[in-house]
């Protein structure tokens, strides 16, 4: 496997994949870099770019001044850089133009922050999922070849030590042949009661943060952590944790797509949904079941908000992860819990490795910025590229699709077109609100 990584590489920047990269930083110079959404996750983001030491914060945007002016102060604090601080991210990098730019932003504004920041010369670090439908995925993908830029996505499981050790386990055959693999989020919830609409905190650009998705009525609920299970800005648990667990399938199995999906859920325990002037749910499903057909195996999403899942859990805490079903036993691959290989065999001794995991927050960010920063010097493809993000993002969107919908998809892959069915391909985009312009491929 290393070789074929090797010979990518060298393939790569021969064919002029990535040129003009190897040599661009000296030594002793910083990357100029910037952040765009400066909560809770883009700040874990940049102060692991901080503590690496090659960059000098030059601006930091965000659309809510109580997210920005801490974010701004911490800088300072840990770096002593004194950042300029922006609220809308166009003109941040027209003015900025920096050498590296973080997307910390919620699901819907990926895309157009990404294609922005590469056409204005920058390697860009995007969260996870790349995008909110599979057509913008696509325009970001192009727009980072065009512009002949590293663009590395949040998924650090594909550079977790006890990830990278469980799929070079998997592959050297000590599985056996795959036939099934099963991923699950399985957390506790209950009835979901309506919350009050209310005004904006002051500070917050409400319009602007809903920018180019549907404009609802401001709702603590949404902001700042809760966007994930609103439709209109990400695509609930599946589109949030299942983009991580089927991003481990693809790396580990070489695969890029399924043949076929079905999927199906809904909120039998949250209740119905509601959006009145008055007050607001979520709308995403407290649950969900998605099935993908690949060329050689079968692939089972499942999640569930309810329950308690105590019976289930892989570690004291929780029970996620994937579990790969081979002629040679079963593996789990966990996140807290590491990884174990249960034989086939009753007699042959159950297999475990321990994760090793950097707080807060239990990720491998570190690890995963160092592979971006290398990438950047080398030229060479990083580790969780855009296009292979691209193609895990659209696995998990294809199982909203089908829940949307109702019925099964036949996806061409080569193509990236549904088959046989008009309507669902109208939603592999959608409109934009106003004046924003869906990006183009």
């Amino acid at each position: 496997m290393q070789n074929d990584r090797r010979d990518f590489l060298k393939a790569s920047v021969a064919a002029g994949l990535f040129p003009a990269l190897v040599g661009a930083q000296a030594k002793d110079k910083k990357y100029r870099t910037a952040l765009i959404g400066t909560g809770w996750w883009g700040m874990n983001i940049l102060r692991e770019a901080m503590a690496a030491g090659e960059s000098k914060v030059v601006a930091l945007c965000d659309v809510d001044e109580n997210m920005l002016n801490p974010a701004a102060a911490e800088v300072q604090k840990l770096s002593g850089d004194q950042p300029k601080l922006y609220r809308d991210y166009r003109a941040m990098l027209a003015k900025e133009k920096p050498d590296i730019c973080i997307v910390g932003t919620p699901d819907h504004w990926h895309a157009l922050c990404m294609i922005e920041a590469v056409k204005v010369g920058a390697h860009v670090y995007v969260e996870k999922p790349i995008s909110h439908t599979i057509r913008e995925g696509r325009a970001m993908v192009n727009a980072a070849r065009a512009a002949h830029r590293i663009v590395q996505v949040g998924t650090h499981r594909r550079i977790s030590p006890h990830n990278v050790s469980g799929r070079e386990f998997i592959r050297s055959g000590k599985l056996g042949k795959i036939g099934m693999v099963r991923c699950f989020v399985l957390y506790g919830g209950g009835p979901e009661k309506p919350e009050p609409n209310t005004e904006a905190p002051k500070g917050l650009d409400w319009d602007m943060w809903c920018g180019p998705a549907p404009l609802r009525a401001f709702n603590k609920k949404i902001h700042t952590r809760g966007f994930r299970n609103f439709l209109e800005y990400a695509n609930g648990t599946l589109g949030d944790w299942g983009i991580h667990w089927l991003d481990q399938i693809l790396w580990i199995t070489g695969e890029k797509y399924p043949k076929r999906i079905f999927s199906t859920g809904g909120r039998p325990i949250a209740g119905p949904i509601i959006n009145t002037p008055a007050a607001q749910t979520t709308n995403a499903p407290d649950h969900q079941v998605a099935v993908y057909e690949f060329d050689q195996f079968t692939v089972n999403w499942e999640h569930r908000r309810f329950g308690g899942n105590n019976a289930e859990k892989t570690h004291p805490q929780q029970a996620v992860g994937c579990y790969f079903y081979g002629t040679g036993g079963t593996f789990h691959m966990g996140w807290l819990d590491g990884w174990t290989f249960y034989p086939a065999n009753a007699k042959d001794p159950v297999i475990h490795e321990d994760a090793k995991l950097n707080m807060p927050d239990n990720q491998n960010i570190k690890q995963l910025w160092a592979d971006f920063l290398d990438a950047i010097k080398t030229g060479r493809k990083p580790v969780s590229d855009i296009e292979d993000a691209y193609y895990s993002t659209n696995v998990a969107l294809l199982g909203m699709l089908s829940l949307k919908l109702g019925r099964s998809l036949q996806w061409d892959g080569a193509k990236e077109l549904i088959v046989g069915d008009p309507e669902a391909n109208k939603h592999l985009s959608r409109k934009y609100r106003g004046a924003w312009q869906y990006p183009k491929a």
